[in-house]
């Protein structure tokens, strides 16, 4: 197998990794992402003699501060891992890393992983030959380091680079584009770009945002995660499904499925799995109850339900599928219905920070 291959990554995110009503880690969902290491990430790399990881940054989520439990996990599951199997991890900066929105001085991953002399953070524009390929490395741009970078990727030689940037007109999750940071012209010196930053994977002309691993919200949700192998040969890029899902939608309608057909579903694959059961059809409670406490004793981390539908007239699953939105668009379609004097994709940019900003926010006790 050909040595001049490497993994491409992004947004470990540990702090984002799923956690209990006190705010430490969910053990069961973690132990998804452990069974995704351990039995697709890792086994793939060392079955192909892979030992060179590049991180498109955000290893870590918070800004401030990380729960002790998450950076553990990191750790054990991952880094450990890394060092044991002598593969050397090339780790990007990103804007969540930092601890300051202005500089990229004080940042999580320097402070937390130096113990380990297999992984090299990279907090500055930063040029190395990998198999004889010449290769950028760019991390966060931020106030300090911006006109720098830009003027070295200017006089740049290298024709692959690798970031964390937030461009323009990409999608930053599924169905959600990003209205304003760089212009992606700014990269065009370059034959091959691949960044981080935003969660869904997308490619427009040179610039492949590879996307994250694994599932880490609704958002989410049927978007395909995994990793991309780089051959820096003849610079194809093969994408890697991680085929663990984390969250599952299940349509429940009595008038088509009887306890037969239920018999038949397979329940124990929703262990450790966040569950959003859709209600099309509830004639008969006591099946109703037999599936919900069915998907309990399978030991889904959560279960949500979905079942207020009275006043909708619903032709098909697809009508039902727009009536048991996620929380983003249902924001954008309430924003597009009002009359407003600001430009709506603005206001949905805003609604949407707000949005992720609570889905992280721990309660202090």
């Amino acid at each position: 197998m050909s040595r001049s291959r490497v993994v491409i990554s992004v947004s470990e995110d540990a702090k984002k990794w799923p956690r209990d009503e006190e705010g430490d880690p969910n053990f069961s969902s973690l132990a998804e992402l452990q069974k995704f290491y351990d039995e697709i990430f890792f086994p793939y790399l060392l079955e192909n003699r892979i030992n060179i990881i590049f991180q498109l940054g955000d290893l870590f989520d918070r800004r401030k501060f990380i729960n002790f439990n998450s950076l553990h996990q990191a750790k054990k599951y991952f880094f450990d891992v890394c060092r044991e199997n002598h593969i050397h991890v090339y780790a990007l900066v990103g804007n969540h890393d930092i601890a300051y929105k202005n500089t990229l001085e004080v940042n999580s991953p320097s402070l937390l992983l130096s113990e380990y002399d297999n992984v090299h953070i990279i907090d500055d524009f930063y040029t190395n030959e990998f198999h004889g390929v010449s290769m950028d490395f760019i991390p966060w741009l931020c106030d300090e380091n911006q006109n720098d970078i830009l003027q070295k990727i200017k006089d740049s030689k290298s024709q692959i680079c690798f970031g964390h940037f937030e461009l323009a007109g990409f999608e930053m999750d599924k169905g959600i584009v990003c209205d304003h940071g760089l212009d992606m012209k700014v990269l065009d010196r370059y034959d091959v770009v691949m960044s981080g930053h935003f969660h869904h994977k997308s490619t427009n002309g040179n610039i492949t945002y590879v996307g994250t691993p694994y599932e880490m919200t609704w958002a989410d949700f049927q978007d395909p995660k995994g990793f991309h192998i780089f051959d820096t040969t003849n610079r194809e890029m093969e994408f890697i499904r991680n085929p663990y899902d984390m969250f599952v939608q299940i349509f429940y309608d009595d008038n088509k499925q009887d306890f037969d057909w239920w018999k038949g579903y397979a329940f124990s694959e929703l262990k450790s799995t966040y569950v959003k059961v859709v209600v099309v059809n509830k004639q008969n409670p006591y099946l109703f109850d037999h599936v919900i406490d069915s998907i309990y004793k399978a030991s889904a981390s959560d279960i949500a339900i979905v079942e207020d539908f009275n006043d909708a007239v619903l032709d098909s699953d697809d009508d039902l599928v727009d009536q048991a939105e996620d929380t983003i668009t249902i924001l954008n379609k309430y924003i597009d219905n009002l009359q407003l004097d600001v430009e709506p994709d603005k206001l949905k940019t805003i609604m949407r920070e707000l949005y992720v900003e609570a889905l992280n926010t721990e309660v202090a006790e």
